[in-house]
């Protein structure tokens, strides 16, 4: 079951990468809102599955899905 749960994690989160490099090439109008809707969709879903995994211990601020950085400096703080 948490295998599963890491797994889905991780397939977000690849895809907010993606998503990420997609913003950095040229696109439409229509395709940037796209993207920019579906990037919204990932980090919501990986804020309620990380919450329903780990509903104590692994708690992120949205600006530092995807950033490492962040995360570790989110983690040192809390």
């Amino acid at each position: 079951m948490i295998d599963d749960q890491l797994a889905l994690l991780c397939a977000h989160r690849s895809n907010i990468g993606r998503y990420r490099r997609l913003l950095k090439t040229e696109l439409t109008k229509f395709e940037r809102r796209f993207i920019e809707r579906r990037l919204s969709e990932e980090r919501a879903a990986i804020e309620k599955l990380s919450a329903s995994t780990f509903p104590l211990a692994f708690k992120t601020p949205n600006t530092a899905i995807g950033n490492t950085t962040a995360l570790q400096t989110a983690s040192a703080q809390g």
